[in-house]
């Protein structure tokens, strides 16, 4: 016993010794820490510093004097030796260090002196002093130098900030920027701050700091800091006089920086943002660079300016081709109807077949060639039914109608565009394909003949003209909309498929006019053309039409029309949207006249406010579904955050109803069955908005990488928490954000929802991935179909959409893809936009539309189908083969010098195929191209220094 008492008293006694000792040690520490401090601090001086020291305190000294004679050279020298001072990049100029203590003091000293020349350039030196004291007086640097300017004579000049060196004009434009803020809010931001502005009153108007945020911006350009130019100008609001300032040096860096910026804008700067970079671009004659952004803008006027400034034909011909990428009417690049006479004669033939893609099937066979894909593929090509690991008599089960249906897809879509498919247009006489569908699938059938011939109007209308004087009713219907198909984003003076299906507008047969109303709605898509807007536009007004024609009227003009605002439109499918009754409004093809209506709408941002204020008067649910859909049509890839934040929350919304039900259900459960019904009744106008506002997080997301990447991160969170219809809605939303670009982690989350327990989310996923997989031949996607259809062999709907997907995969035989970005994914296609939205519409419910006998709906999607390619041409439009490097774009926005813009490249002869996220550049300079980006057609001449090089 007493040996513990003992190791007790023990323990308890050495630690209070312990912890008396260490404080007795940290107080000689700290007793002997500041002289040991000064001593280091002495001897660390070296000789040299020690002399600068001294001559900098004689220096001050001599400023306090009273002989005036002697501030002149005083203060001259003083500027010397700051602006020769030279110090590493991490420490802070001596004279600046040694002058530190004396600021306050030179402070006061100044404020005694009188106005005068001295004055001024003292002025100026404390200015750059104050870069010491930024932390405790705001703003001093920026104070002092305006006061310098001020104190100035009218007949000498301050010197540039440049003068005092780098760091300087980075500390003066951090200040400027703060000044103006503080001043443009007024007397918020001084309250918040009021002991540290007390002192700082910085003279000057809001004129004196943009000259000397020029003055600043002026001196970054020359220093390749063109990003901080442009930054300090934005916070001073005058980002448009930077066209006044770049060179023929720094223009190209200063705007590929701008343009970087663009989506990180709120609405009204990023227009303005996109106006400045196209006057510099202008500026500096690089035609292709504005007209990208003219298109951007979709401003008639920009866009008829940029074609018609050039006095170069072939420069002409390089901006047609461009021009029709993005399937811009032609009656735009016409002078104003005054002149329209005269306008129109301008433009020579080979200049109009460049406007209206008239050589693009021509081209895009020869390029099939060139890859050896031109024979035509078989559907047991696409489908290797030898590698699925199927046990013998499973296929038996198969519902054959539904099969061969299925087939005509997959061949439409795998042959498109070579017009030389075994099933429709090399078929023997009475052995045609069409035969082996039943009813409407013969629509289908006959109606994929347009897509076989995609683009060649002078073959396909010989081919398709025999189908329109059958007798049954789908084969004609079929074959009107195979007219739409394959005149689809190519223009011909002959206008076939207006003469041809006009006629069939007002027949009272339903599938007939259904087949020629879409057949022009695809067939015009993006031309804006009057015609098709009188004759179309009484079918929606027309009360006595049933929904459905309304409707796919409404589409087809939202199509012909897409991104025009057109007032006298939207007015009309307004009021047929408040006219219509409740049960009209109900039906299932309400969402295709809200979307008619929202098409119109594309890319016009801010000015679909006064019709989404005309939607919340509707009292029905449809208004609530056209709201979001003009929003995200409006705002589509523009990755507006504000906008993205409420379609969240209207995803949101439901959730929380739903907690409280639950917990109502468990207090009165007596009342459970009646409240179930009112569920029911409240969900019915829920479910159909809230899967529109999932695909409009993609929508608005699309246009760049770090929201999309941010968007599949939301994406996967409702996936884990959202009800039914937001899970359902969630794969196409997926595969509208990565179309024809299947990346790794969108493939593996797309085949996880792909065996989900719910076949609506199942039967979504499996048409994403072929969404996500179209025209890439992507080898790990089509191993993953084709365990699908061994999986789903008993469910005749998935399998119907496995094989559609697997059709999509190889579309074009992997050369045609859907993204609707082109032109270095800067550029939008509105039609492709259109025709993308339009499709997956038809899957938000997939049992009413594609399942049931409106499989023709995937027909949409040909408006995006456009080819990946690069073909080189000479002046004279004929192909010419250059060597050419494809790899991976790298984005190298703000670096320095001039790093490589694409990895891990391949050296290819063209034509070459390019993926979406490929970039290619010519390996020589033998030859200049026209075009600003190598993608599609682009014109190439000789450069005439390359061969004197060779022999050199």
């Amino acid at each position: 016993m007493p040996e513990r008492q003992v190791a007790e008293i023990k323990t308890f006694a050495e630690d209070p010794k312990n912890k008396k000792k260490e404080e007795d040690d940290k107080d000689k520490l700290s007793s002997s820490k500041p002289d040991g401090d000064k001593k280091d601090e002495e001897e660390e001086l070296s000789e040299e510093d020690a002399q600068l020291k001294a001559e900098l305190e004689m220096l001050v000294e001599r400023l306090k004097e009273q002989n005036t004679d002697l501030y002149r050279p005083a203060l001259e020298t003083l500027r010397t030796l700051i602006r020769t001072s030279t110090s590493s990049m991490t420490s802070v100029p001596k004279p600046l260090k040694f002058l530190h203590p004396h600021y306050p003091e030179l402070q006061s000293l100044f404020e005694t002196w009188p106005t005068s020349e001295d004055k001024s350039l003292f002025a100026d030196i404390l200015s750059a002093l104050a870069m010491t004291y930024s932390d405790t007086q705001p703003r001093g640097t920026l104070r002092y130098r305006l006061i310098s300017a001020s104190l100035m004579p009218s007949s000498s000049t301050i010197p540039e900030p440049g003068s005092w060196g780098h760091e300087y004009v980075r500390h003066l434009a951090a200040e400027l920027g703060e000044e103006y803020t503080i001043r443009q809010e007024g007397e918020e931001s001084p309250s918040l701050e009021k002991p540290k502005e007390e002192p700082v009153t910085v003279p000057g108007s809001i004129e004196d700091l943009h000259s000397l945020g020029l003055e600043c911006a002026k001196f970054f350009l020359g220093h390749n800091a063109e990003p901080d130019a442009v930054d300090l100008l934005v916070e001073l609001e005058i980002v448009d006089r930077i066209a006044d300032l770049v060179d023929v040096n720094t223009f190209g860096r200063v705007c590929t920086y701008m343009d970087r910026c663009v989506n990180l804008l709120p609405p009204p700067d990023d227009v303005a943002f996109l106006r400045t970079i196209h006057n510099v671009y202008l500026q500096f004659s690089k035609l292709p660079e504005a007209l990208g952004i003219a298109m951007r803008l979709n401003d008639p006027d920009l866009i008829r300016e940029d074609f018609n400034v050039s006095g170069n034909p072939i420069m002409r011909r390089q901006l047609a081709f461009l021009l029709a990428r993005a399937q811009i009417p032609v009656e735009w690049l016409h002078p104003p109807p005054s002149e329209d006479a005269d306008g129109e004669a301008d433009f020579p033939d080979d200049l109009m077949d460049s406007l209206s893609n008239t050589n693009l099937s021509k081209f895009f066979r020869e390029f099939g060639k060139e890859l050896g894909v031109a024979e035509p593929k078989s559907l047991e090509d696409v489908y290797k039914s030898h590698l699925e690991n199927t046990r013998g008599g499973l296929s038996a089960n198969v519902d054959s109608a539904r099969g061969n249906l299925a087939g005509t897809f997959v061949n439409a879509f795998v042959n498109a565009g070579f017009g030389n498919d075994k099933l429709m247009v090399e078929a023997e006489e009475g052995n045609s394909w069409v035969y082996k569908n039943k009813d409407h699938g013969m629509m289908s059938a006959v109606a994929s003949l347009g897509l076989s011939l995609l683009w060649d109007t002078d073959v396909g209308l010989s081919h398709v003209d025999r189908y329109t004087y059958s007798s049954e009713e789908h084969i004609k219907a079929g074959a009107l909309l195979a007219t739409g198909l394959l005149n689809a984003g190519v223009r011909t003076e002959a206008d076939a498929a207006l003469a041809l299906l006009s006629e069939y507008v007002r027949n009272p047969s339903l599938s007939l006019k259904t087949a020629s109303i879409v057949g022009l709605g695809l067939a015009y898509a993006g031309s804006h053309r009057e015609d098709l807007f009188t004759l179309l536009l009484p079918l929606v007004a027309d009360e006595n039409t049933s929904m459905e024609v309304a409707s796919l009227s409404a589409l087809a003009l939202g199509f012909v029309f897409v991104g025009s605002g057109n007032g006298d439109i939207i007015s009309t499918i307004l009021q047929t949207l408040m006219e219509r009754d409740e049960r009209a409004l109900s039906e299932k093809w309400g969402r295709f006249l809200a979307l008619g209506l929202a098409l119109l709408f594309v890319g016009l941002q801010d000015a679909s406010d006064a019709t989404i204020e005309t939607l919340k008067t509707i009292e029905h649910p449809i208004s609530k579904q056209a709201q979001i859909l003009v929003e995200i049509c409006s705002f589509v890839a523009t990755g507006n955050v504000l906008r993205v934040q409420r379609l969240l929350h209207l995803c949101g919304e439901h959730l929380e109803a739903v907690k409280e039900k639950e917990e109502a259900q468990k207090e009165k459960q007596k009342e459970k069955a009646d409240k179930k019904d009112d569920g029911k009744d409240e969900n019915k106008p829920d479910d159909t908005f809230q899967s529109f506002a999932v695909l409009g997080i993609a929508m608005i997301a699309m246009g760049e990488e770090i929201g999309a990447e941010m968007s599949m991160r939301q994406f996967n969170h409702l996936m884990h928490y959202g009800d039914p219809i937001i899970r359902k809605s969630i794969p196409l939303a997926l595969g509208l954000i990565s179309a024809s670009n299947p990346q790794l982690p969108v493939l593996d989350t797309l085949s996880k929802y792909s065996h989900d327990s719910d076949l609506q989310v199942a039967l979504n996923a499996i048409f994403a991935m072929g969404l996500v997989g179209a025209g890439t031949n992507n080898a790990r996607l089509a191993q993953m179909l084709r365990q699908l259809a061994v999986y789903y062999y008993k469910e005749p709907d998935c399998l119907f959409v496995v094989r559609v997907a697997q059709g999509l995969v190889h579309m074009g035989k992997g050369t045609i893809g859907i993204n609707p970005f082109f032109s270095d994914r800067n550029i939008l296609s509105r039609p492709a936009i259109a025709g993308l939205l339009a499709t997956i519409m038809a899957f938000t419910d997939a049992k009413a539309f594609v399942l049931d006998k409106y499989h023709w709906m995937l027909y949409f999607l040909v408006t995006a189908m456009y080819p990946r390619f690069l073909i080189t041409l000479n002046e004279d439009l004929e192909s010419l083969p250059v060597t050419v490097r494809v790899g991976q774009a790298v984005d190298v926005v703000g670096q320095a010098g001039k790093p490589r813009t694409i990895s891990g490249f391949q050296t290819h002869q063209t034509p070459v195929r390019l993926g979406t996220t490929e970039r290619a550049e010519l390996a020589t300079e033998e030859y200049i191209p026209y075009a600003h980006v190598l993608e599609g057609f682009v014109i190439l001449r000789k450069n005439p220094g390359w061969e004197d090089t060779m022999q050199l």
